[in-house]
């Protein structure tokens, strides 16, 4: 994309046009909190299979207070404390960390746990169940697991032709909970054109927080000159939120982790910016961003809100009530004892 280098008009003041809502969604909150949790009550280590949430930012923070990141289950030493991410795990990843002697908590979101419980159910009954998602995706590959005879996956509406069904009475689609939500029913509407007795899930599987960003997006993109979202480069709903603001007319659209990855460049020709960020940014990085460019003359911030969340889900039921040393000591000694 060509940068934009025309001198803003006189008559046009400089201005941050702010999302609400931006930043932690619910599943992120609690995985995030469950973490902190952990390791307050445990103490270190506490090992987390994969990024605990898809943020730079977050997951050095809880490095620095404990945490250690690992890319699989059998990479924890036997006799200790693992947690699942946000993203959720495939069966077989409870099977791993049960033979390596690990106890477990499941920080996975609870929205994407419904997915895992319909793909179960679905499998069942013996659907074919064509996921919509991207590949390689934590997420996708964690669904995945939960029926890989059942589930074949959809990633966009290219992929629909070559898709393949045993029985066409007997389809029903999922979705990956971060995806684009005018994306995904693309790819609904192709799939529905090749297998007209195609069910939809109960209901909608892409996530409340995902599809309040992406509205707040559309927003902003349709007054300002460029749209800034902060969030990680592996962030899915940060990378959707980029693409809905250049579908939506925005001149110029760009994804930060930090104020610092900010090019002043950007900055030319441009009256009003539109920020936000992803369901797994914490604000403080928001608030670095909206200081750079008030330095820069922007420090007029109106909030543009468009929807009111107020979902909470309580902490993993593992970090409740629980002695999850005494449980990992437990399963040591009982490995100890067959050996």
């Amino acid at each position: 994309m060509g940068r934009m280098t025309a001198t803003p008009a006189p008559n046009r003041p400089k201005r941050v046009l702010l999302a609400a809502p931006r930043g932690y969604c619910a599943g992120v909150d609690r995985a995030v909190i469950a973490v902190e949790k952990a390791l307050e009550q445990y103490g270190s280590p506490i090992y987390v299979r994969h990024e605990i949430v898809h943020n730079k930012y977050v997951v050095q923070t809880l490095e620095r207070k404990g945490a250690i990141f690992v890319d699989q289950a059998t990479e924890v030493p036997p006799g200790n404390i693992v947690m699942f991410s946000a993203h959720g795990v495939a069966p077989t990843v409870h099977e791993e960390a049960r033979q390596g002697r690990l106890a477990t908590i499941d920080a996975t979101c609870p929205l994407v746990t419904k997915v895992h419980k319909e793909a179960v159910r679905y499998a069942d009954a013996d659907f074919d169940i064509l996921l919509i998602g991207h590949e390689g995706h934590e997420e996708v590959i964690g669904t995945s697991g939960e029926a890989p005879d059942h589930i074949q996956l959809v990633d966009g509406p290219e992929d629909v032709a070559k898709v393949e069904v045993r029985d066409p009475s007997k389809v029903v689609w999922l979705s990956q909970t971060t995806l684009s939500v005018d994306e995904t029913m693309e790819t609904v509407d192709a799939l529905q054109a090749k297998f007209p007795q195609l069910i939809s899930p109960p209901s909608s599987d892409i996530c409340y927080a995902t599809q309040n960003r992406q509205t707040a997006i559309k927003e902003l993109a349709g007054q300002a000159d460029l749209v800034i979202v902060v969030g990680s480069k592996n962030s899915s709903n940060s990378i959707r939120m980029v693409e809905v603001a250049k579908q939506a007319g925005v001149p110029a659209a760009y994804l930060v982790d930090f104020a610092s990855e900010i090019d002043e460049t950007w900055l030319e020709g441009v009256s009003t910016i539109g920020l936000s960020s992803g369901a797994s940014v914490p604000d403080v990085l928001v608030e670095e961003v909206l200081a750079w460019l008030s330095e820069r003359g922007y420090a007029d911030v109106e909030i543009v809100k468009t929807a009111d969340e107020s979902l909470t889900f309580s902490l993993p039921k593992e970090l409740r009530n629980k002695d999850l040393r005494a449980e990992a000591e437990a399963l040591l000694r009982d490995r100890a004892g067959q050996e």
